[in-house]
């Protein structure tokens, strides 16, 4: 094989198996599970990530949604706003710099009864230090536009 034509494969190879995010995805999705097939609702009930199981489903905003439980997911369905992570599940922090990214399950705070993840521990200590009211806000700001920008794609 030429070498052109590995550095292609290898990077169809990447693109295929990263699981990005679908264009037009105003949740954070990879493979068609919001937040990676994380149940939203652990993070309030049981205070930490958890991941749902396929027979526990909810489809909620265009997107599968995974639960541990028959109960979390039913108390999701009541309320989903209640339980789904802001900025659609993309990253607090890159939502409060005006762009989305991915997130980590493990990377979360609930702040003011909301749910917000990041892309990794370490820019969630970046968030945290940068003033979490201060970057709610500024993501606040961002978020209908990055929405829009991302329902266009």
């Amino acid at each position: 094989m030429r070498p052109i034509m590995k550095i292609v494969f290898f990077l169809v190879l990447a693109v295929a198996f990263t699981g990005p995010v679908r264009a037009g995805e105003q949740v954070y999705s990879s493979w068609g599970k919001a937040i990676d097939g994380y149940d939203p609702v652990a993070y309030f009930e049981d205070g930490r990530p958890v991941e749902g199981d396929s027979d526990f489903t909810h489809e909620w905003m265009d997107t599968k949604w995974y639960f541990a439980s028959a109960a979390h997911r039913d108390a999701f369905a009541a309320d989903p706003e209640k339980y789904a992570p802001q900025y659609g599940g993309y990253c607090a922090w890159a939502v409060s710099q005006g762009y989305s990214a991915k997130t980590d399950p493990d990377a979360w705070k609930i702040v003011d009864g909301k749910l917000y993840l990041n892309y990794s521990k370490a820019i969630q200590e970046k968030w945290v230090a940068g003033g979490v009211d201060k970057l709610i806000a500024a993501g606040d700001g961002h978020w209908p536009a990055i929405r829009e920008k991302l329902a266009a794609e």
